[in-house]
C-alpha cells in the first residue's frame, strides 16, 4: 500500500463530512488535502484510542518527532511520506502541525473549559489552524481568506461540540463552558447524567447561536476573488450547517444520540455547492 492509499482508506474510513469535499479537487490538491486529513485523524486517534492518558501522552511526543522527522526530510510513517511533497507548495509549516497536536494534548489534560476565550482557543488548536492550511492546499490571493478559515474552523468545532456533549459526557468531557452553563441554569450533573430539561434546551440554542455566527462571520470574511477556489470549504460548511439544523429541528437530543446526515445527503449537498459557488 502506497502512502497516498493509506490516506485515502484512513479518510474513507472516518465518514467524515470533510472527505466529500475532497471529492470535486484536482488530483494533486486532492491527495495534498487527504493526506493532511489523515494526519489530523491520526493525532486524534492517538488520544481517543489510547486506553490511559499516559499512553496517548507517549503517542503524541511521538508524533511531534514525526513531525520533526518530516520537516528534516526523513518521514517514517505513511501520512508523513505522504505529505512530504507538498509541504512547501503549500505552505505546510511545522509550526502549524505541531499546534493541532498541542490541541489534541488538551484533551488528556482538560476536561473542563471554564468560559469561552479557554474553548475559543482550543477551537483554533484543533480545527482553525487545520483550515489556515487547508485554504493553502485549496488556494487564496487575499490574506483576508485566512480570517474565513479560522473563523469556518471555529463554526466546525463548534458543531462538533453540540453534536457530541452526550458522548463526550459519558467520557467524562464537558466542552461547553462552564460559564454558558452557570447563565442558563444547568448543573453539570444534568449533563454528564443525561438529563434533558428545558434550562438545558436553552443553553444549546445559545451554543448553536453561537456557532451559526461564527458561519456568517466566515462567509463574510471570504473574499469573493477566493470564492471558486476555496469551494471544499463552502462544501464542508453547507454539509455542517445541514448538520446543526437538523440537530436544532429534532429539539438538542445530543445527550442521548448522535445526529448525523446520511452519505447520500451529504454528496447531494456537495454536489449542489459545488455547482452553486
Amino acid at each position: 500500500m502506497t502512502p497516498d492509499e493509506y490516506c485515502q482508506q484512513k479518510a474513507a474510513a472516518s465518514g467524515s463530512s470533510f472527505y466529500y469535499s475532497f471529492l470535486f479537487l484536482p488530483p494533486e490538491r486532492r491527495r495534498a488535502i487527504t493526506a493532511l486529513y489523515a494526519f489530523c485523524r491520526e493525532v486524534d486517534d492517538a488520544v481517543d484510542e489510547a486506553s490511559e492518558p499516559q499512553r496517548a501522552a507517549v503517542k503524541l511526543a511521538w508524533w511531534r518527532a514525526e513531525v520533526a522527522n518530516l520537516f528534516a526530510g526523513s518521514p517514517q510513517h505513511p501520512v508523513t511520506k505522504a505529505l512530504l511533497p507538498f509541504i512547501e507548495k503549500y505552505r505546510i509549516s511545522e509550526d502549524n502541525l505541531g499546534e493541532i497536536i498541542d490541541g489534541m494534548e488538551m484533551d488528556l489534560t482538560q476536561t473542563r473549559y471554564l468560559d469561552w476565550p479557554g474553548l475559543e482557543r482550543y477551537c483554533y488548536r484543533v480545527a482553525g489552524v487545520v483550515g489556515v492550511l487547508a485554504v493553502g492546499i485549496f488556494g487564496y490571493r487575499d490574506a483576508r481568506t485566512l480570517e474565513y478559515a479560522k473563523a469556518l474552523g471555529t463554526a466546525f468545532q463548534l458543531t462538533n461540540i453540540i453534536r457530541d456533549v452526550g458522548e463526550d459526557a459519558r467520557k467524562n468531557r464537558i466542552y461547553l463552558p462552564m460559564e454558558d452553563l452557570k447563565a442558563h441554569d444547568v448543573p453539570a450533573a444534568d449533563i454528564l447524567q443525561s438529563r434533558q430539561t428545558d434550562a438545558f434546551g436553552r443553553l444549546m440554542r445559545f451554543e448553536a447561536a453561537r456557532a451559526k455566527q461564527h458561519y456568517a462571520q466566515a462567509m463574510q470574511a471570504l473574499p469573493a476573488a477566493d470564492r471558486r477556489a476555496q469551494r471544499p470549504g463552502l462544501i464542508m460548511a453547507a454539509i455542517y450547517r445541514a448538520l446543526l439544523d437538523e440537530i436544532e429541528r429534532d429539539g438538542f437530543r445530543v445527550l442521548t444520540q448522535r445526529t448525523s446526515l446520511t452519505p447520500l445527503r451529504k454528496l447531494f449537498i456537495a454536489w449542489k455547492t459545488w455547482l452553486a459557488a
